[in-house]
C-alpha cells in the first residue's frame, strides 16, 4: 500500500509545467468544441444533443417511461401545410369587439387620466372611416362634404362640431355615427343616436341601390352606403349586448350576418360567439364555429379559444393533473389538451390573461392577430365566459405551458399554424400604452402615461448542458492560461489539489490495511 502511494506520489513529483499547460489547453479545447456543438444543435432542433440521448438511450435503460403525449401526425401536417400560406405578418385589423370612445374609453380617462389609445390606433380607426364612410362623390352633398372632412380631423372638439353643422343641413347618418361614438357618455344615449343614424342610412342605402348600376359613381356611392348601414346595425346588436339584451343583440347579429353574407371584414360572427356564450348556447356556439373555424379561412383567437373551452367544457369538471398522471389521459381529455395547444399556438399571450397572472387593461380599436394586442381583447370580453365552465381555467393551467415542448425550433417551421411572426412585439408596442419612452415629437395622447408591459413571444431556454459545457470551456481556459504564465506556482496548486484530492481514499486505504491480515492483503495485491 505505501509503495503505491510513494510511486504516486514520485509521479506527480516528475509532472512538468509544460503537461499541466497541455492539460488544461486540451480540457479547454475538448469542452469548446462540445459547447459549440452543443449550440448548434440546440440552434437547429431546439433541445440539446446530450439531453436527448440520455432521454432517449440511457432513461429507457434506467427503466425511465417516455410520457410524452402522443399527437396525430395526420391533422397537424394537414393543418399545417393548408396554413402555410403568404400571409402578412403584421397587419393590423379593426377589432370587433372595439369600444365607444365617448361612453368608455372617455369615461376611463375621466377617472384614472390614463390615455387607453395610442395616437397610432386612433390615427389607424381615422384611415378606417375615411374608407368605410368617404367616397369621392361627396362634394355633390354638403353634409357629406363637411364629414369628409370631419373624419379627417384630429382635434375630437372639431370633429363633433363638424358633425353638428352637417346634421344643421340635413340628416346625416355618418354625423349621427360621429356623435354615437365621440359625444355620447352613455351606452343608452350612443344607442339613441344610433337608431336616428339608422333611419337615415336605410334611406340612402335604398336610394343607392336603385342607382348603382347607373355608373362608377353611383356604384362607389352603393359601396359607402352599404358600410355605413352594416356598420350601424353591428353597433346597435353591440349596445344591445352592452345593455343586458343579449337575446335581442343574437337576433341582430343573424338577421345582419344573413342579409350581407360578403362583408366579413367586420368579423360579426366574433361577435355572436360572444352573445352566445353569454348565453350559454353552446350549441349553437359549436354551429357558428363549425361555419368559421376551417383551413381556408384565417383564425383568430376568438375562434380558437372559443374552440378549445368547448372541448373543455366536456372534461374540465372532472379533470386531476394527479389522476391523469396515474391513468393516462382519456380521447376527450387527449381532445380537449390538444385544442388548448392549437390555440396557444395560435396566440400564446392569452393565457396569462385568463389566469389571472398579468393585468387586463382596456382593448384598443385595432387588434394584432396573435399578438399581445388581441390577447388582451380577447381576454377582457371572454375571461368571464371561462371562469363560467367549472374548472377550464384550471385545465389550461395545467396544460398550456405544454405547448413549447411541441412548436419546432427555429420558430421558422411553425406546427399547426403558420409560423409565429417575429414583427408583433414592435407592432404591439404602437398599438398598446406600453412602459416605453416617447419622443417630444409624438402627441399627448401618445405620450401619456403609458401603464402596460407589452407581453412578448416566450423564449425557449437553454438547456442545462449547454451552460455546463460553457463553464468548464471558460473554467479550463482560465486554469491554461494562468498555467500558461505561472507554470510552477500553478504546478504547486496542482500537486496540492490532487493531495487533497487523493486523502480520502489514502485514509480509507490505510483504515482497511489496519483491519485485514497483512498476508490476505498481500495476496489481494498480487490479483
Amino acid at each position: 500500500m505505501f509503495g503505491t502511494e510513494s510511486s504516486l506520489s514520485m509521479f506527480l513529483n516528475t509532472l512538468t509545467p509544460k503537461f499541466y499547460v497541455a492539460l488544461t489547453g486540451t480540457s479547454s479545447l475538448i469542452s469548446g468544441l462540445i459547447l459549440i456543438f452543443e449550440w448548434w444543435y440546440f440552434r437547429k432542433y431546439g433541445t440539446s444533443f446530450i439531453e436527448q440521448v440520455s432521454v432517449s438511450h440511457l432513461r429507457p435503460l434506467l427503466g425511465g417511461v417516455d410520457s410524452s403525449s402522443p399527437t396525430n401526425p395526420n391533422t397537424s401536417n394537414g393543418e399545417a401545410d393548408s396554413n402555410r400560406q403568404s400571409v402578412s405578418e403584421c397587419k393590423v385589423w379593426r377589432n370587433p369587439l372595439n369600444l365607444f370612445r365617448g361612453a368608455e374609453y372617455n369615461r376611463y380617462t375621466w377617472v384614472t387620466g390614463r390615455e387607453p389609445l395610442t395616437y397610432y390606433d386612433m390615427n389607424l380607426s381615422a384611415q378606417d372611416h375615411q374608407t368605410f364612410f368617404t367616397c369621392d362623390s361627396d362634394h355633390l352633398r354638403p353634409a357629406d362634404a363637411i364629414m369628409q372632412k370631419a373624419w379627417r380631423e384630429r382635434n375630437p372638439q372639431a370633429r363633433i362640431s363638424a358633425a353638428h353643422e352637417a346634421l344643421e343641413l340635413e340628416d346625416c347618418a355618418t354625423a349621427y355615427i360621429l356623435l354615437a361614438e365621440e359625444e355620447a357618455t352613455t351606452i343608452m344615449e350612443a344607442e339613441r343616436l344610433f337608431k336616428q343614424a339608422l333611419k337615415a342610412g336605410e334611406g340612402c342605402y335604398r336610394r343607392s341601390q336603385q342607382l348603382q348600376h347607373h355608373g362608377t359613381q353611383y356604384e362607389a356611392q352603393h359601396r359607402r352606403d352599404t358600410n355605413v348601414l352594416v356598420y350601424i346595425k353591428r353597433r346597435l346588436a353591440m349596445c344591445s349586448r352592452k345593455l343586458g339584451r343579449t337575446r335581442e343583440a343574437v337576433k341582430m347579429m343573424r338577421d345582419l350576418m344573413k342579409e350581407f353574407p360578403l362583408l366579413s371584414m367586420f368579423n360579426i360572427h366574433e361577435n355572436l360567439l360572444e352573445s352566445l356564450l353569454e348565453l350559454q348556447n353552446y350549441a349553437d356556439v359549436q354551429a357558428v364555429l363549425a361555419k368559421y373555424d376551417d383551413i381556408s379561412l384565417p383564425k383568430s383567437a376568438t375562434i380558437c379559444y372559443t374552440a378549445a373551452l368547448l372541448k373543455a367544457r366536456a372534461v374540465s369538471d372532472k379533470f386531476s393533473p394527479e389522476a391523469a398522471s396515474r391513468r393516462g389521459l382519456s380521447t376527450a381529455e387527449m381532445n380537449a389538451v390538444e385544442a388548448i395547444h392549437r390555440a396557444v399556438e395560435f396566440n400564446p399571450h392569452v393565457p396569462k390573461y385568463l389566469l389571472e397572472m398579468k393585468s387586463l387593461i382596456l382593448p384598443p380599436e385595432h387588434i394584432l392577430k396573435r399578438g399581445d394586442s388581441e390577447a388582451i381583447a380577447y381576454a377582457f370580453f371572454h375571461l368571464q365566459h371561462w371562469k363560467r365552465v367549472e374548472g377550464a381555467l384550471n385545465l389550461l393551467h395545467c396544460t398550456w405551458e405544454g405547448t413549447f415542448r411541441m412548436i419546432p425550433y427555429p420558430l421558422e417551421k411553425g406546427h399547426l399554424f403558420y409560423p409565429y411572426p417575429i414583427c408583433t412585439e414592435t407592432a404591439d408596442r404602437e398599438l398598446l400604452p406600453s412602459k416605453r419612452h416617447h419622443t417630444p415629437a409624438q402627441t399627448h395622447a401618445a405620450a401619456a402615461d403609458m401603464f402596460h408591459e407589452v407581453s412578448v413571444y416566450p423564449k425557449k431556454e437553454l438547456p442545462f448542458f449547454i451552460l455546463f459545457t460553457a463553464g468548464l470551456c471558460s473554467f479550463t481556459a482560465m486554469l491554461a492560461l494562468l498555467t500558461h504564465q505561472f507554470p510552477e506556482l500553478m504546478g504547486v496548486f496542482a500537486k496540492a489539489f490532487l493531495s487533497t484530492l487523493f486523502a480520502p481514499l489514502n485514509f480509507i486505504m490505510e483504515k482497511v490495511e489496519s483491519i485485514l491480515p497483512s498476508s490476505l492483503w498481500h495476496q489481494l495485491t498480487r490479483i
